[in-house]
């Protein structure tokens, strides 16, 4: 039995500018494993240990992802092994795309039986590559996951909802997508980075894998529009709430 957890080697978004026409400029945005993602690599470890699985790092992005540091970041985090798309051919790709790809490396990690993912990327941030995932491999999927533990024949899961939590049981393989607090990420020490560099990765490109050409083009971007405010003050909350109801706020 494997478990797989999906991490994008992502630019800082607090590195990027914005420009005059709305488009974001990432040159000068340094790449790390997305800022969400060491959430989802430590609750799949846990997991992982749980049940005696082998833990496996997957990931689509540039070349830049298949580079000696960027897989000795991501193995330095608890993966036992790794299975990465390094092809510049990526970075045109959209949300469905880059999941179908994701699916083909969990397919080849053969004997996964769970998919562990942060809830968005640092820097796209859609929140719904795991959901495609789970449709390429028709599994089941569930997000706002903030624990998972295994059963006898699939996992118990506890997601957040609207108003508190929900626990179901799920036999059979599944995807989840962590919150963003789910567990705390533990620093990876000396030994495991050092240790990092000996894990095996299979680094392959965009021709050794099934990839769906699903066809989404940008056709712009544009700032949010700036509303005039009305500076109006009020020096008792009656007048304030009076004001929203007259504005059909409330």
């Amino acid at each position: 039995m494997n478990i797989a957890v999906a991490y994008k080697y992502a630019p800082n978004p607090q590195d990027a500018r914005v420009q005059p026409d709305g488009q974001v400029d990432w040159s000068r945005a340094k790449p790390a494993v997305s800022e969400n993602d060491p959430v989802a690599i430590e609750m799949g470890r846990r997991v992982a240990a749980a049940c005696g699985a082998q833990l496996i790092g997957v990931c689509v992005g540039p070349q830049i992802v298949g580079a000696a540091m960027a897989r000795k970041n991501a193995m330095s985090r608890g993966f036992d092994r790794g299975i990465i798309l390094a092809d510049d051919q990526s970075a045109q790709w959209n949300s469905t795309q880059i999941a179908s790809a994701l699916a083909s490396l969990i397919q080849r990690a053969e004997d996964v039986t769970l998919v562990v993912a942060g809830d968005s990327s640092i820097d796209d941030a859609q929140g719904v590559v795991p959901a495609i995932i789970a449709g390429y491999l028709q599994w089941s999927a569930f997000l706002d996951v903030i624990d998972c533990e295994p059963t006898d024949d699939g996992y118990r899961i506890t997601q957040r909802v609207h108003g508190g939590t929900r626990t179901v049981r799920v036999s059979g393989p599944c995807v989840i997508a962590t919150t963003s607090d789910a567990v705390t990420p533990a620093v990876p020490s000396m030994k495991d980075i050092l240790a990092a560099g000996k894990k095996p990765v299979d680094v392959l490109t965009a021709s050794d894998i099934d990839c769906d050409d699903i066809g989404i083009t940008t056709v712009g971007y544009r700032k949010p529009p700036v509303h005039q405010r009305k500076k109006r003050m009020f020096s008792h909350a009656d007048e304030l709430v009076a004001a929203l109801y007259e504005d059909e706020v409330l």
